[in-house]
């Protein structure tokens, strides 16, 4: 199944009485109030609101500021969405689409094949004329059953090594790749070795993916092609997993550091580059 769904798609599946599509709502700000009061005011008719940071992820730690979510926690929040073996999903966002890939990367890693991300959020839906409800949904509950490790998965001693013999992809904005600044984390920086490959580069001015032959193109300039270890980090695990959503479009497989520098550059042990290049 491809990665992402346009709204044009997705409406048509909507219209049709008998598409099974499970729709979740996962719009987030990093550092802002969570995204229900938004949801409430409107969202995509039959949409169910999930938490990132609480459904999503777990508790800040050791682990980094989005580790993995409690298995338990994650079951029941897409059992309670309605998902379940053989349904569709269809995740969406704000528009930035970190949010929507982290809930689509974690959906696949749980082995549930059959996710797909909005291309451009709900700007894109509004754009193409569609209106929303604030009618909050009660689905009957789904029947999922997560089983995890069908996408790869990288540690931190993991990241060390592949950015030494494979691709290690840094998904932040350059100048905190570079160590210019770090708004959020204790130590500025990049994990040695890793390429800076900013998220910003992966969509249009509309936030919507670039052509997949595009997005090969770019992977390729940085040395990430289908036949290569690729890896992919960011600041807490959410980002990076639009980076991992965009190279699938791109045909390229990448594993996912979640802890990623917020667990990184917590231990002072971890050693850390600086500057423009790796």
């Amino acid at each position: 199944m491809h990665p992402i769904i346009t709204a044009a798609e997705l409406a048509s599946a909507l219209a049709d009485d008998s598409s099974d599509v499970v729709l979740l709502d996962v719009r987030y700000q990093l550092g802002g109030p969570p995204g229900r009061p938004d949801y409430e005011a409107g969202h995509i008719p039959g949409a169910v609101y999930v938490d990132l940071d609480a459904e999503l992820a777990g508790k800040p730690g050791s682990g980094g500021r989005h580790p993995l979510p409690d298995p338990e926690v994650f079951t029941a929040a897409m059992r309670r969405a309605g998902v379940g073996a053989g349904r569709e999903v269809v995740v969406y966002d704000g528009g930035i689409g970190w949010a929507a890939a982290r809930a689509w990367w974690l959906l696949r890693w749980a082995g549930h094949e059959r996710v797909r991300v909005l291309d451009g959020g709900l700007p894109a839906w509004l754009a193409a004329g569609h209106g929303l409800s604030d009618r909050v949904p009660a689905p009957a509950p789904g029947e999922f059953t997560p089983a995890p490790g069908d996408l790869p998965l990288l540690t931190a001693d993991d990241a060390a090594a592949l950015a030494r013999h494979g691709i290690l992809l840094d998904a932040r904005a350059g100048e905190r790749y570079r160590g210019e600044v770090e708004p959020i984390d204790p130590v500025a920086g990049h994990i040695p070795g890793a390429i800076s490959a900013p998220t910003a580069e992966n969509v249009d001015a509309d936030g919507r993916f670039l052509p997949p032959d595009v997005l090969a193109r770019r992977f390729a300039d940085l040395g990430a092609r289908a036949d290569a270890e690729v890896g992919v980090y960011c600041g807490s695990g959410v980002s990076a997993a639009q980076q991992v959503l965009a190279l699938a479009i791109a045909g390229v497989p990448a594993a996912l550091y979640v802890g990623s520098w917020s667990e990184w550059s917590a231990d002072p042990a971890r050693p850390v580059a600086t500057g423009a290049t790796p």
